[in-house]
């Protein structure tokens, strides 16, 4: 929500039709440019408020004019946490996703008209879910930024055995990565824990192969330079070349994975990307 921002409460309102236990808002901007909707996807043990609303990314592309769909994940900030696996695997969020767009408004892409498609932006695991969501969405999607960029899902190597024994008697955890992960989730009161491990194993039964399928339209890659992960994004870059994309990468100096969400620099180069 946007607290201490009572001044936007005009330009935000719920959407209709939308799969009830998922929290959804739309972010009207006070002067429209006339583009198509932008949605945002947050990472993993994350929410709308922490990636987009905290960080200022909202405020931004409001004031490009430009009107903004945000979504918590399952388990996430204000969002439900459902008992089935389902839930939360990405096949079933991608298309949980495409439903909210389409509620929204989002309508195909059609020459010579501007409001139409969709923008996305993700961060983190939400990077991992643009991608794919370009990659099924060819008509609708119009460009795509990816924030924290892997080629690699670390979800998908946590050790989930490791981390339940972990919770149930506290015994150590050996994988660094799976450690790391857990304390994440475990720091934010709101998260969800058995809605974070749900998450991972319906991820690691739909392991990302950004190879497999890769989004053709627009794409910038964005990472800090002390990104542990940003080693891969040439990665994806190439894969995304390779299939006739264009590909812009951006190295934020002095960030890393964690941080690179609320830089200014990050910030106007997706403004810029998306503003055409």
């Amino acid at each position: 929500m946007m607290t201490g921002r009572h001044t936007m409460e005009q330009h935000r309102h719920t959407v209709e039709g939308t799969d009830p236990g998922l929290f959804v808002e739309v972010h009207e901007p006070a002067t429209d440019a006339g583009l198509r909707p932008v949605l945002l996807i947050h990472g993993f043990s994350s929410s709308t408020k922490l990636n987009w609303v905290d960080s200022g990314w909202i405020t931004t592309l409001q004031d490009a004019g430009r009107r903004v769909i945000t979504v918590d994940l399952p388990g996430h900030g204000r969002s439900h946490s459902p008992e089935d696996l389902d839930s939360y695997t990405p096949s079933r969020i991608r298309a949980d996703l495409l439903q909210i767009v389409t509620d929204a408004g989002a309508r195909p892409l059609r020459d010579g008209d501007p409001s139409t498609g969709l923008d996305v932006i993700g961060y983190s695991l939400g990077s991992r879910l643009a991608w794919e969501f370009g990659a099924t969405q060819p008509d609708l999607v119009h460009r795509i930024v990816l924030g924290g960029p892997s080629s690699a899902d670390p979800l998908a190597a946590f050790d989930l055995v490791a981390a339940q024994r972990h919770l149930a008697d506290g015994t150590p955890i050996e994988d660094a990565s799976t450690a790391g992960l857990l304390k994440m989730a475990q720091m934010l009161p709101s998260n969800n824990l058995f809605a974070m491990l749900s998450l991972i194993e319906a991820i690691k039964g739909e392991p990302f192969d950004p190879a497999e399928a890769a989004p053709h339209m627009p794409l910038l890659l964005v990472a800090g330079e002390k990104d542990e992960r940003a080693a891969t994004m040439p990665e994806l870059a190439s894969i995304a070349g390779k299939r006739g994309g264009m590909v812009e990468t951006l190295v934020i100096p002095g960030r890393t994975h964690t941080n690179v969400i609320t830089s200014r620099a990050f910030k106007e180069a997706a403004v810029e990307f998306l503003g055409v």
